[in-house]
């Protein structure tokens, strides 16, 4: 028997699910340039500790004794494990020890992750719509990678970055899948969005902290404060983390997560205009290829 069909994209859920990749190239973008100033694990630790600075006086009372929070704890460590202290640690890691071509074209499997572990894990069916959305979409995310010569695939070699990045898409996927089936007792919180994401940021910074003590103690860390570092981990803490998880949640509500997975691949498109503007490669003829590529497997992966 066939699923019911998912949602339908509305306006809302389009502009709610665009801002993200949007946000989150910037964090590429900003991530890769900040690679010579500060580790990985320490980036996503100051990224998650000024997120944790501006979400404290929106929701204060979710950390309070008697908050739903702690009947929920293990819930809500595992969605900050998953995003937090997984998939954001390994992105920048990733970004240290692979070209960010390897690590996009890596990144541009979550779609695929999200039909599956929704069909295995949560009982959703796979149609053929979905199947031809994906291939549409990450065809136009190999168009921007390859730079519109196909040939150049075939030069690839993967790294242990990329496996990096593989790991992070397979818990981001998860992760998204999680937000679409919450338990029935932290509704509570869900209903507050800064009290949902502050528990989560909670537990997810105790293994980002984790991550960095280790940085520190197993490998040559650096750390080269200035104006530069803090306008980027002020970026990254305020746009990529709070501003960027707060629509994800809201998109993947409204459109459910098998869609919404589609529009991570819009983070390369975007990534390519970012990188004309900050690092001076000027946009292309096939960078608009793409993007049809991209939204048309999106609006084919909703339909119903």
């Amino acid at each position: 028997m066939n699923s019911p069909p998912g949602p339908r994209l509305s306006l809302k859920a389009i502009l709610l699910l665009t801002l993200p990749p949007l946000l989150w190239s910037g964090n590429a973008v900003v991530g890769r340039l900040v690679t010579p100033l500060i580790s990985p694990m320490t980036l996503n630790l100051l990224r998650w500790s000024m997120a944790l600075l501006i979400l404290l006086p929106l929701a204060p009372w979710v950390l309070r004794r008697g908050s739903p929070l702690w009947g929920q704890w293990r819930r809500f460590a595992l969605l900050g494990t998953l995003s937090i202290a997984s998939y954001n640690a390994l992105l920048y890691l990733a970004l240290t020890t692979s070209s960010p071509m390897n690590v996009t074209l890596v990144g541009a499997s979550t779609p695929v992750w999200m039909l599956l572990i929704g069909r295995f894990f949560f009982g959703t069916s796979i149609g053929l719509r979905q199947i031809g959305g994906a291939a549409l979409s990450i065809s136009g995310v190999l168009l921007v990678l390859c730079r519109g010569e196909w040939e150049m695939l075939v030069q690839l070699h993967l790294v242990m970055g990329d496996l990096y990045m593989l790991l992070a898409s397979l818990a981001w996927a998860y992760y998204s899948w999680l937000l679409a089936h919450p338990s029935p007792e932290s509704a509570l919180i869900r209903s507050d969005w800064a009290a949902f994401l502050l528990g989560q940021t909670v537990f997810g910074l105790i293994g980002a902290l984790g991550s960095a003590s280790l940085e520190w103690t197993l490998t040559d860390a650096r750390l080269d404060w200035g104006w530069p570092l803090a306008l980027a981990v002020l970026f990254i803490g305020v746009g990529p983390a709070v501003l960027a998880y707060r629509s994800w949640g809201a998109g993947v509500a409204l459109a459910g997560p098998a869609n919404a997975g589609f529009f991570m691949n819009l983070t390369p498109f975007f990534a390519a205009l970012l990188s004309a503007v900050f690092l001076g490669d000027a946009p292309r003829a096939f960078h608009a290829v793409a993007f049809v590529l991209i939204v048309a497997g999106i609006v084919l992966s909703s339909r119903r």
